[in-house]
This record gives C-alpha cells, structure tokens and sequence, in this order.
C-alpha cells in the first residue's frame, strides 16, 4: 500500500482549539522525531489535548505532546512528553515571535499529520475566546445542526 506524495493522512487532532481559540493564520510546520516516535504515532497513539508551542529567539518548540513508548523500541525508546523541535522558515518565526510578543496573540497546535511519508504539525496563530464568544459558537454550531436536520 503506497501513498501519494500528496495524499494526507491525519493522525492526531487538538479539536478543543477551536473551542478554546479564534484562529487568525495557519501555518504547516516540519517535526524532528526520533524513529520510536514516528512509528508510534503511524500506530495512532499520539495527544496533542495538552500540548502547546514556545517561541524563542533559537527557534520553535512543541511542549508536553504526548506520544506513546512504542512497544517494540525497549531500550531505545524515547522519552513520552519531551519538547520537539519544529521546522519553520526564519520569516515565519519572525512573525511568531512579533505576534506573540506584542501582539497578545498565541500559538497552538492544531492537528499532527502524515504527508506523503512526512509527519508535519499544523500550527496556528490564534486569540483566546472570552466565554460569550465560546457561548456564540456553540449556538452557531446548533443552529447549523437544526439546518442540516431539516433539509434531510
């Protein structure tokens, strides 16, 4: 079973982001991983529920992701909820680091994905929701529900 170099698989998804956050610009990031850490996550036993990203001056790094021992690994397994590195162009941290910086703005993981045989990170750059704009989109949610209820 081969994959196409464009075909997308998602293979962890943070779906509370998008309760939590408005999201203003998404960005598609490079993860470096060890090999336990990939074989692991292509068996489906990644959580992105309490992860997030820090931005420094040397760069970006996804913290407290968890992603499973894998099984077969034994002594070479790596260590479940250490900080990665992820792999983004100069410009774009640049943005980050200004957005986060002065900007009140912060940056979430999204969904971890495979593409082609790359895992890369979804990333977002988004502004936390006060609770009458959690209330808003609940009610939005509901109302699409009924809509779509309806028209079957």
């Amino acid at each position: 079973m081969s994959q196409r170099k464009d075909e997308i698989r998602v293979l962890v998804e943070n779906r509370r982001v998008r309760h939590e956050y408005t999201l203003e610009e998404t960005w598609e990031a490079g993860i470096a991983l060890l090999g336990s850490e990939v074989k692991s996550l292509r068996a489906g036993q990644g959580n992105l529920a309490e992860a997030w990203i820090r931005i420094t001056p040397d760069g970006a790094w996804l913290m407290q992701c968890h992603i499973s021992p894998y099984a077969q690994a034994n002594r070479q397994n790596h260590d479940p909820v250490r900080q990665r590195r992820l792999l983004l162009h100069d410009h774009e941290l640049n943005k980050l680091w200004k957005a986060t910086k002065h900007g009140g703005m912060t940056v979430v993981p999204v969904k971890m994905y495979l593409k082609g045989s790359l895992i890369k990170l979804e990333i977002a750059l988004a502004r936390g929701k006060k609770l009458h704009d959690k209330r808003e989109s609940i009610k939005e949610r509901d109302a699409k529900r009924e809509i779509a209820r309806a028209r079957r």
